[in-house]
């Protein structure tokens, strides 16, 4: 039996400060939340854990772990297996006079989809009655866990479980009484939803839902009045507009983006987009704007506050993602030894739980191997990505080309 260390769950206990003994304590408190009964969980089923030789816990461990380390199943290691990888409906309880939405039953309706609802805890948001600033900080909580998800792992099902907290938050937002800060947050928190569900639909291959929803996040943050959310919609929209092939648009929509105040207080922000206006400039074929936007990522990326955690969508971009960013820019240029060199230092500064983010660098390492006609270094490249802990419909096809073209060699 293969019982390969989880080395991802070992570096979590560590940056948690958890002991063996006091994260069996906490999984079993929360346990007793969830389920109504305290957990069984001790110091030696922890160590199993981390060794290996549980590679999926039991729902009654699994949802309490997701809730501690605020990540779903995967991003901590752990690795399905069929029918195994099912998660439990926790007993809710009831609101007096509250009939069960219809929104949370559609969010069972598929396997995964369900486990993903469930981790993240969707369905706690309520449709009527008033909405409290706790309730928007649970809704916020709940769009960085979706945040989060995506980054780890992947689109897939997220999809599906995005839409569905769409309709109930838009639902809350017709159905709830609220004050003017609330609809403001309300507004906020779907300009993030609508973000994330517009890159699940992308990893899906789906960019015409793409489009839709990174409109839709754009008109939720001009509501919102909130510069920030509009800059990522924005951000999100020159990204999708390139992938329809329309460069010099993106171009447009990028630049609109820089110009906001938001942007040139964001150092995170101005990396991501002087990134993508370089690959943006490559396309088009100016290849100096596209070394100038580069040489501006980078002393934006020296300028990030360490001291600070960035918002849950923006936690992606580090020196890894940067080096990815301008690797991309190469390919455009048609530097491909100077592509290759960057997507290998991404993968080497890669974080350990960024498993969508090493499979897709992964395989645009081999690709760029394969189009510089070194197919024993591709063969070898595409042989080591590891697609079993990423939902990636997008990421999956792009690696079965590049077999294909090697079988082919």
């Amino acid at each position: 039996m293969d019982t390969r260390t989880n080395a991802i769950l070992t570096v979590l206990l560590r940056e948690y400060g958890f002991t063996h003994r006091s994260l069996a304590d906490e999984v079993n408190r929360i346990s007793g939340r969830i389920f109504g009964r305290p957990g069984a969980a001790t110091d030696r089923d922890v160590r199993r854990w981390t060794s290996g030789s549980v590679r999926w816990p039991t729902g009654r461990y699994l949802l309490p772990l997701a809730e501690i380390f605020d990540r779903p199943p995967e991003a901590m290691g752990f690795v399905p297996r069929g029918r195994t990888s099912r998660l439990p409906v926790p007993p809710a309880p009831a609101r007096p006079g509250q009939e069960e939405p219809v929104k949370r039953r559609a969010f069972l309706t598929a396997s995964t989809a369900a486990s993903v609802a469930l981790v993240l805890r969707l369905e706690e948001t309520p449709v009527r009655g008033r909405l409290t600033g706790a309730d928007i900080d649970r809704v916020t909580a709940a769009v960085g866990r979706l945040d989060a998800h995506f980054t780890a792992i992947g689109g897939g099902a997220l999809l599906t479980v995005a839409t569905a907290y769409i309709g109930r938050l838009r639902d809350a937002v017709d159905g709830c009484i609220y004050g003017p800060r609330v609809e403001q947050a309300l507004h906020r928190a779907l300009s993030g939803l609508y973000s994330t569900a517009g890159w699940a639909a992308y990893d899906s291959g789906d960019g015409t839902t793409s489009r839709l929803h990174h409109a839709a996040a754009l008109q939720s943050g001009i509501l919102a009045k909130d510069g920030y959310a509009q800059a990522r919609a924005w951000s999100d929209l020159s990204l999708q507009t390139r992938a329809e092939g329309r460069h010099r648009e993106a171009l447009t929509i990028n630049r609109a983006a820089l110009e906001s105040r938001q942007v040139r207080q964001s150092p995170r922000i101005a990396a991501l987009l002087h990134s993508r206006l370089a690959i943006g400039h490559a396309r088009t074929g100016d290849h100096g704007a596209c070394a100038r936007s580069l040489l501006a990522a980078e002393k934006a990326h020296d300028r990030f506050d360490t001291t600070a955690p960035p918002p849950p969508w923006l936690r992606f971009l580090d020196a890894a993602e940067i080096a990815g960013l301008a690797a991309i820019a190469h390919r455009a240029t048609g530097r491909l030894p100077d592509a290759e060199r960057a997507t290998a230092q991404a993968l080497v500064l890669l974080g350990p739980s960024m498993h969508r983010s090493k499979a897709y660098y992964g395989v645009q390492l081999a690709e760029l191997q394969l189009a510089q006609g070194d197919t024993a270094s591709a063969r070898t490249t595409a042989a080591k990505v590891v697609t079993t802990a990423v939902s990636s419909p997008r990421i999956a096809q792009r690696l079965a080309t590049v077999h294909h073209k090697l079988a082919a060699a």
